[in-house]
């Protein structure tokens, strides 16, 4: 079976880890634990009519006192890039990150999650921004962990992504 490595990517406290278990477990918690250096999960899919295993690497995400270590992404075959909609500035820290992987291992199939749709009314990206990353080449999925919107979607287009290249 093909195994591929995806990490996700983003700034605290966006929701990589809830992603990571309600795609793998089903299940959201309302409680915010931080993520300390890197946790593993796995799970089968079928993209594309093939069998794959995913080896999702939750990583710590990146603030003002820690940046990502760029070793933890050797290897990777695609990146869940993440940032929170309700707060603008987690896309751009996404995005940065983002750009150190490219600059460091090239260009590697990325997808954008822009997590908790569920709060609508609170969202600060715009249509607009939405728009033009589509422009520049970015897949796109808004995603909600706690209700479970989008979150197979993101995955399962990342994995299709990993596969055509």
């Amino acid at each position: 079976m093909l195994q591929k490595k995806i990490c996700l990517l983003g700034a605290s406290a966006v929701g990589k880890t809830s992603l990571v278990r309600r795609f793998v477990e089903s299940i959201y918690s309302d409680g915010y634990q931080t993520t300390v250096g890197v946790k593993i999960e796995k799970k089968v899919l079928n993209a594309g009519g093939e069998d794959v295993m995913l080896l999702l690497w939750d990583l710590y995400g990146e603030d003002d006192f820690q940046k990502l270590r760029l070793s933890y992404l050797r290897g990777a075959a695609g990146f869940l890039v993440v940032c929170d909609g309700t707060r603008k500035d987690t896309l751009e820290k996404a995005l940065a990150v983002h750009r150190s992987a490219e600059q460091e291992f090239g260009k590697i199939p990325a997808m954008i999650a822009i997590n908790k749709s569920d709060l609508a009314s609170e969202w600060e990206i715009s249509q607009q921004t939405e728009n033009s990353l589509s422009q520049d080449g970015w897949s796109l999925m808004r995603t909600s962990a706690k209700t479970g919107a989008g979150v197979e979607e993101a995955f399962q287009g990342l994995a299709r992504l990993t596969l055509a290249k």
